[in-house]
C-alpha cells in the first residue's frame, strides 16, 4: 500500500494478543504500515488515517485488530474472517 491509498494496510489477518497497563496511554494504529504494530509509529503521516488513542483504567489483556478491517476500533470484531 502506498500513502495515498484509502483502505488501511493489513498487517496481521487475526488479531494482536496485548497486555496493556492501567493509566497508560497507547496509540493503535489504524493505516497498517507502522512497523511497530500494533501500536502507530507515526508511519500515517501524509494519509487520511489516524491512530486510535486507547487508556485503561486497569490492566487489560485485550484482542486489538490486525486486518484494519474492525467496525469497532481497535477492538478485534472477527472482521478478518469475513
Amino acid at each position: 500500500m502506498n500513502k495515498n491509498e484509502k483502505l488501511p494496510a493489513c498487517p496481521k489477518n487475526g488479531p494482536f494478543n496485548v497486555m496493556l497497563l492501567a493509566n497508560k496511554p497507547y496509540m493503535w494504529c489504524s493505516c497498517g504500515l507502522s512497523e511497530t504494530q500494533p501500536y502507530c509509529d507515526g508511519s500515517h503521516n501524509g494519509t487520511d488515517f489516524l491512530p486510535t488513542r486507547i487508556i485503561c483504567d486497569e490492566a487489560s489483556y485485550l484482542k486489538l485488530c490486525g486486518c484494519k478491517k474492525t467496525n469497532n476500533p481497535p477492538y478485534c470484531d472477527n472482521s478478518h474472517l469475513s
